[in-house]
């Protein structure tokens, strides 16, 4: 601890920023947007995603201004980045210079990377290209034996050389059977030795339509050809792979067929050389002088006050964005502060409690009527069964048959004449009164 130097935050982050971006460099990325963002300032802030991770990125007002595309959330893009940090918060992210649609784009970048991996290789090397022979007597011709292309190469062959014999290695020169087509007919060509040299190509198309040329078997084919191949893809702006592996580029087929029907012009072809050679050496030195420039130009950034600029913008912006969420949270949730206070009130009036009692009171009244109903129905059975009972075993009913029932002065019943005496007050009970009476 004593000899080992403590790292502020600030000097990590910064550290770990000139790590990344001295390390990595520029790279190529595909994703699809989400999270989008147009700040205010001119930035956007994005972030780009697949099924399994995502990065934040940032691309700056004087780079998004050239992108030819609008952005939008799910849009699959190709990128073109420099990997960076945001010191401040410590995030990985991208800072995004080119952005293109990823369809097209997709193309362009597996065209990069194969011609860098090609190269790298040395099959583009100028100093391994074969020079065309002096005397051309036979010509191969590998493209489709029904397109343009070899319609212009035989009539351009017939005009300026008759003498050249053709022969043509029919092929696909679109599609997914095309590559292999073509460099097995390179192969077939090395394998009959018959021709002097051979023409590879077809006429113009896009980018897909010309793939084939493009891809790795074929230049592969053309490296590792025998005969010296003349590479005639499409129109003069077209550039395929096929192109920096042949041993010289044509225009176009009919351009192909006039090299090699020329009348061994020696001076023209020493000038296409050197032409090739000094575009070569150009985009070499133009290579190399771009590299140190950006170079020079991340060494500017690291003391630049623009940098420094550029992160406070976006930090100002990823603040500014801040407020708004918490602006438009607290006013959505005073928004909904009195409606629920409404709520509340509305379960706390008693206006429900008022309707609830009367519902229960109204239903108590009912059950109270119909228990006494019942109840009422109930004595009332009991009491004509009572009153019957006491009719059957009533003095009353007896009396009424004729009999009476005889009571001393002290209202006891008699029922022998041992009871009383002579003299005594008696009473007897008939149906419709009493007789008093005397003992004699």
């Amino acid at each position: 601890m004593a000899t080992q130097h403590i790292l502020q935050v600030s000097e990590l982050t910064k550290k770990v920023r000139f790590i990344l971006e001295s390390e990595l460099n520029t790279l190529w990325l595909t994703g699809e947007i989400s999270n989008f963002i147009a700040a205010s300032s001119g930035h956007w802030y994005l972030s780009l995603k697949d099924k399994k991770a995502q990065v934040r990125c940032a691309m700056f007002k004087g780079n998004n201004r050239r992108v030819r595309i609008k952005p939008i959330n799910g849009q699959q893009v190709l990128v073109r980045a420099k990997v960076s940090l945001y010191e401040p918060r410590g995030d990985f992210q991208l800072i995004i210079e080119h952005m293109e649609d990823a369809g097209t784009g997709l193309l362009q970048q597996q065209y990069e990377q194969l011609k860098a991996k090609l190269a790298a290789e040395g099959l583009f090397n100028h100093s391994l290209k074969k020079p065309l022979p002096k005397h051309i007597s036979t010509v191969g011709v590998i493209t489709s034996p029904t397109g343009a292309a070899i319609k212009d190469i035989i009539t351009v062959l017939q005009r300026r050389n008759p003498s050249i014999t053709v022969i043509i290695y029919p092929t696909l020169v679109q599609g997914k059977e095309a590559a292999p087509q073509i460099a097995q007919a390179i192969e077939q060509a090395n394998i009959d030795q018959m021709c002097d040299l051979l023409i590879v190509g077809r006429g113009g198309g896009s980018l897909e339509d010309l793939w084939c040329f493009n891809e790795e078997q074929v230049v592969r084919a053309i490296y590792h050809s025998k005969i010296p191949v003349i590479s005639a893809v499409g129109h003069e702006i077209d550039t395929t792979l096929s192109d920096y592996a042949a041993d010289i580029r044509a225009a176009t087929p009919s351009a192909g067929a006039e090299l090699v029907s020329q009348d061994q012009q020696e001076t023209l072809k020493n000038i296409q050389q050197l032409t090739l050679r000094l575009i070569s050496a150009f985009n070499h030195h133009y290579q190399k002088a771009r590299q140190y420039s950006k170079a020079l130009n991340y060494r500017l950034s690291l003391t630049e006050p623009k940098q420094k600029i550029l992160q406070q913008q976006q930090q100002l912006d990823n603040l500014t964005l801040r407020l708004r969420q918490i602006i438009t949270y607290k006013l959505a949730e005073k928004k909904q502060k009195p409606q629920q206070l409404s709520q509340q009130l509305l379960q706390l009036t008693p206006s429900k409690a008022i309707t609830f009692n009367q519902q229960q009171l109204a239903q108590l009244q009912q059950r109270l009527v119909k228990a006494c109903t019942h109840t009422f129905t109930i004595k009332s059975t009991k009491f004509v069964n009572l009153v019957e009972q006491l009719q059957l075993v009533s003095p009353l009913a007896t009396i009424a048959r004729g009999y009476s029932v005889t009571r001393d002065h002290n209202k006891r019943i008699i029922s022998s004449v041992r009871q009383v005496n002579p003299d005594d007050n008696i009473s007897i009970q008939v149906s419709d009164g009493i007789i008093n009476a005397k003992v004699l």
